[in-house]
């Protein structure tokens, strides 16, 4: 028993251990809470109700156990008398067997009342009967003398062998008073434990119970009192106190704290002496309404807003104000005011905040005039700025030079004629000339031709005294005066020592008129929106040469031709004109071609590298060469360009500013006789395809590198799409897609819808187009080239294979007579027949196979001459005595144009004839018989 005593208290004791480890806390936090008056007052509780319980506790175990034991002492007592006064007992001992006769009654005794042992016992103190039959016959241990000499029943707490236990000994007497044996019963000292020991859970959760109310208790009155100390130690509310005391007695900045209900909370000293609230303590708990304040500052208080050193009004007083709001618990709770007398510093911050203001105001006016380059904006931008923190009205005149970009006249006495270009006021009602009339200023001593002669501000203090004013429009100063103008301050507009117009500030409602003092402001306000002015003034002189320039440069009328029907759009860009351009280009066989282009910068050598590369493109075109190696051609000549302008010391200064690299073009080739479209890019956004029923495709092209960058052995790729009629090609620079705020893809986005519209022509399609996309203020050019393809109809398009064989040149000659009498050209058929005679008899003799004949009606005639041989004729005049060499001088006599035409695998040599007069045969050329021609040679 005692081993499993031990091993329970052990457990017992473990597991208090594991509790204290759960319910610890941190360091740092557990001794942030010590610190503090609460967390104090919390372990104070904890521990006094800890201690208390631990009392009551052992107290009670122990009572427990003293009454367990006393009541063991009562049973044993009544269960050996009552087993030692049984009928038969006594004649049971005088037995000659006792054990016999009381061993099984003794023990159904036992089991019957629940003590642990009942012993009948000689007067000896020999055992007749026990609970355990291995100790019958043995003596019993003991004192056993009262009971067995005295005859007296006595109970005790034995402590020996067997067991430890509580017992009672009765002696048990015959009829004659004689004592004849002896009868114990008691109960073990391990039974008696055990018995405690289950009543120990209930005493322990009671304990447990009553210390968790105790410590719940605890925390609340520590939560309690840490909103009320919010979290304060001893020591810092020591601080704290004497603070406080400082705060109302010592400090020399009135302090007034005021409740969320805006209600007076604390008032130092120094507030009560400054606001005159005395010492009387009533004034606590007062609403701010109701302290006599100044209504300013009841405002400010009532408010909640913060503010600091406003002044305010405090009787005769000036009192700089500061406002705070107090925050407890992450909300506000009401606001702190301090402060302090500044009477005699009032005249000085006065002055001082007007110099502050107006240095504020020639900051912000560096910062909002000049946000633009127009010279109009800038003007009105000088009159918003100075209205109202300066003036009530401002207008701004400016010289007609000036508003037009050009430069401006050299003498003050030049402007004295000036137009009125911006205006602004308080109210919309005023009597001042409107903006866009002219203002002069003839009278010589009116403030304005004053200030234009002296080259500086003049004031006029007193409107009503100014004679010259009045004097040069007594209506409208009459007005003016009756409106309330009374003061005016008047400035010339300074760049580089010209005049470029002036500004007038007006005053109306301000009562104060203008003095000394607001010169040199007014000056230095006006001198940097002249610099502002003057940078807008050349800006437009070099924006409208560079758009005149670049006009210039770019198609003014589109060229007549049957592919395609054309509508294209042109804008430059608010900031300065760029090198956005197109083209539109026939091509010999009725083919014609379409480009735009874009050159990077912009300005003046942005539009003239724009004219060099359109020039270039023309050029290269008359090679009739298909668009990759135009574009490769290109390529080569920038490259070439740019390395002649670096020549120099200064020369990769200037390539870097003003060379071509990183231009952009897109070259396409339109062939109406076959639908056939090739398209080849230098690093420019591909064209978008509008199909008959609006379906809009963004074919992928291989876009190549932007001119100029040296693409080594990487050609230019072509890229062939085939349109059906009606189909629209779209062909456009990056400034339409791209702009403010709006990226590439949101821009084809918005590209892709405009244009699924079927059924609209080129003109309203480029409208679509600049109504969607174009902004207000387009930051770079946007060149717009809208393209509706058109077929060539079969029937006026004939086609011959020729054999080589000079004999096959007679039956194509006379096929193409038909074909020509079919199509009502019978006019022309000499000159065809005897271009086709030269063309194809060339072809046959000197060409490869295969030979092919074409006549296509258009606009002209077109002959075309196909053969698989990459051999070009050349003209050359022939001499009397040569045989041949003429064929071609005749071809060229005969055509308005002819050349030949290149492709991956032989070449094209072609003629055009004018079609419907001026075709009379030359009178120089003597025409042998056409047969006759086949046999002559080149």
């Amino acid at each position: 028993m005692t081993a499993r005593d031990g091993s329970g208290a052990g457990r017992w004791r473990n597991r208090g251990r594991g509790r204290a480890r759960t319910h610890g806390g941190g360091p740092g936090e557990r001794e942030r809470g010590l610190r503090s008056l609460a967390g104090q007052v919390f372990v104070l509780e904890a521990l006094i109700a800890l201690l208390v319980i631990a009392a009551a506790v052992f107290i009670t175990f122990h009572q427990a156990q003293r009454d367990t034991e006393r009541d063991a002492r009562i049973r044993s007592l009544a269960v050996a008398e009552a087993f030692a006064h049984a009928p038969g007992i006594d004649a049971a001992l005088m037995s000659p067997d006792p054990t016999a006769e009381l061993q099984n009654r003794a023990e159904a005794t036992r089991r019957s009342t629940g003590v642990d042992f009942i012993a009948v016992l000689s007067p000896a103190g020999v055992r007749y009967t026990d609970s355990e039959p291995e100790l019958i016959g043995r003596k019993a241990t003991g004192d056993l003398s009262r009971a067995a000499v005295d005859g007296e029943s006595f109970t005790e707490l034995f402590r020996g062998a067997p067991n430890d236990a509580v017992r009672a000994v009765v002696p048990v007497v015959d009829e004659r008073g004689k004592i004849v044996g002896m009868v114990s019963s008691g109960i073990e000292v391990e039974s008696i434990a055990h018995a405690v020991e289950g009543r120990l859970p209930l005493l322990i959760g009671a304990a447990g119970g009553a210390l968790a109310l105790a410590v719940g208790g605890a925390a609340l009155v520590s939560r309690r009192l840490q909103r009320q100390t919010h979290g304060l130690g001893p020591a810092e509310m020591t601080r704290m106190k004497e603070h406080h005391e400082a705060v109302l007695h010592a400090v020399r900045e009135g302090v007034l704290i005021m409740g969320p209900d805006r209600r007076l909370l604390l008032a130092n000293d120094e507030a009560r002496r400054l606001l005159g609230l005395g010492s009387d303590a009533d004034a606590e708990r007062r609403h701010v309404s109701e302290l006599g304040l100044d209504p300013r500052t009841v405002e400010l208080l009532e408010s909640g807003r913060s503010a600091t050193d406003e002044v305010h009004r405090a009787g005769d007083r000036l009192l700089a104000v500061s406002v705070r709001p107090t925050v407890s618990g992450g909300k506000e709770s009401g606001c702190v005011m301090t402060m302090r007398d500044t009477t005699e510093l009032a005249a000085l911050t006065g002055r001082a905040a007007v110099a502050r203001g107006r240095l504020q105001l020639l900051y912000e006016a560096g910062v909002r005039i000049g946000t633009t380059l127009e010279v109009v904006r800038t003007a009105e931008e000088l009159a918003e700025v100075a209205v109202p923190r300066f003036a009530d009205f401002a207008t701004v005149e400016l010289l007609e030079p000036v508003l037009r970009g050009e430069e401006p006249p050299g003498t003050a006495a030049a402007a004295a004629g000036l137009r009125r270009a911006a205006l602004s006021g308080l109210r919309p009602d005023q009597p001042l000339q409107p903006v866009g009339d002219t203002v002069r200023f003839d009278v010589p001593t009116t403030p304005m031709a004053k200030a234009l002669h002296a080259g500086h501000a003049v004031v006029q203090a007193e409107l009503a005294s100014a004679e010259g004013w009045r004097a040069q429009d007594p209506e409208g100063a009459a007005r003016a005066l009756a409106y309330g103008m009374h003061s005016l301050l008047t400035v010339p507009l300074l760049a580089r020592g010209v005049v470029l117009g002036m500004a007038n500030f007006w005053r109306a409602d301000t009562p104060e008129p203008f003095g000394e003092e607001d010169l040199s402001f007014a000056e230095e306000l006006a001198a940097r929106a002249a610099v502002a002015i003057d940078n807008a003034r050349r800006f437009t002189r070099e924006h409208a040469m560079a758009v005149t320039l670049q006009r210039s440069l770019l198609p003014r009328v589109l060229p007549d031709q049957s592919a395609v029907e054309v509508a294209y759009r042109y804008l430059p860009a608010k900031a300065g004109v760029g090198g956005d351009w197109f083209d539109v280009i026939p091509l010999p066989g009725a083919r014609v071609a379409l480009v735009v282009g874009d050159v990077v910068g912009h300005g003046l050598h942005a539009a003239a590298t724009m004219g060099r590369l359109r020039t270039a493109v023309h050029n290269f075109s008359t090679l009739d060469v298909p668009p990759d190696e135009l574009l490769g051609h290109l390529d080569e000549l920038t490259g070439r360009i740019d390395d002649r302008e670096s020549e120099g010391p200064d020369g990769e200064g200037r390539r870097r500013d003003e060379g071509i690299t990183g231009a952009t073009c897109l070259y396409a080739i339109y062939d109406p006789a076959s639908g056939l479209c090739t398209v080849a890019s230098a690093g420019h956004p591909g064209p978008a395809l509008v199909a008959p029923d609006g379906r809009v495709e963004f074919p992928e092209l291989s876009p190549g590198l932007p001119l100029g960058l040296g693409l080594g052995d990487v050609p230019f790729e072509a890229t062939e799409l085939r349109l059906p009629e009606g189909s629209k090609l779209v062909l456009f620079t990056d400034g339409l897609l791209e702009d403010h705020g709006r990226d590439l893809d949101t821009g084809i986005g918005l590209l892709r819808s405009t244009l699924a519209r079927p059924d609209r022509t080129p003109e309203q399609t480029c409208a679509d187009v600049l109504a969607t996309l174009l902004s207000p203020t387009p930051r770079d050019d946007i060149a717009l080239l809208v393209a509706r393809t058109r077929l060539l109809d079969r029937e006026r398009i004939a086609e011959w294979e020729v054999a080589r064989d000079p004999s096959a040149v007679s039956p194509v000659r006379n096929a193409a007579a038909a074909k020509l009498a079919e199509w009502g050209l019978d006019e022309l058929a000499f000159s065809a027949e005897l271009v086709l005679s030269e063309l194809v008899t060339n072809a046959v003799r000197y060409g490869a196979d295969p030979v092919r004949v074409r006549l296509l009606r258009d606009r002209t005639l077109i002959c075309e001459v196909s053969d698989g041989s990459s051999t070009s004729p050349h003209l050359r005049h022939a001499a009397t005595t040569d045989e041949g060499g003429r064929g071609l001088y005749l071809v060229a006599q005969y055509a308005d144009r002819w050349g030949t035409r290149y492709a991956r695998r032989g070449k094209t040599i072609w003629a055009e004839l004018r079609v419907g007069g001026g075709d009379a045969e030359p009178v120089a050329v003597a025409v042998p018989d056409l047969d006759a021609l086949e046999d002559l040679g080149w």
